[in-house]
């Protein structure tokens, strides 16, 4: 009764309950993959040496203090580099504020000397720089064309008093 026996099966492991030798349950299989890759994470270098442990031996046998030193003096390269840029962007940020004060100035200077200079029979063409008369520019939810039409016909014909 030595004989290997094909169907034998105590040889495969426990049989399921249709008395049918079973295999390895393909769930409980990929379960255990995902505890041992879960598992050989957490027990990783980087973890390591991030919760202040010393680092593991370096894979390949390359030294010690050799990728670290190139990727430090890398690392340092990307940091100057950065700051240099982010100056650079700084600078480019306060020149276009500058403007834009500027620009904004010289407009509400203007603004305010046309709010000032009131001659009589220049109050529609005061309301006609106010307005826009384009209809297909307009991006309102409601409809101002009846409006659009009378302030036009008024600066056409204004109303006499």
């Amino acid at each position: 009764m030595a004989e290997l026996d094909p169907f034998d099966a105590h040889a495969s492991g426990p049989a399921l309950g249709n008395g049918v030798a079973g295999e390895e349950d393909p769930a409980a299989a990929f379960l255990a993959q995902q505890e041992s890759e879960i598992a050989g994470i957490e027990n990783d270098e980087a973890f390591a040496i991030l919760d202040g442990g010393a680092p593991g031996p370096q894979p390949h046998g390359e030294p010690p203090g050799g990728p670290d030193a190139n990727s430090r003096k890398q690392e340092a390269e990307w940091k100057e580099k950065a700051i240099k840029e982010l100056d650079e962007w700084y600078a480019r940020q306060d020149e276009q504020l500058q403007k834009t004060k500027a620009n904004n100035r010289a407009a509400e200077e203007a603004f305010v000397n046309d709010i000032e200079e009131s001659s009589p029979g220049t109050e529609w063409e005061r309301v006609a720089r106010l307005c826009d008369f384009n209809p297909k520019s307009s991006k309102q939810a409601k409809d101002v064309s009846r409006m659009r039409s009378v302030l036009i016909s008024l600066k056409q014909a204004p109303l006499v008093h």
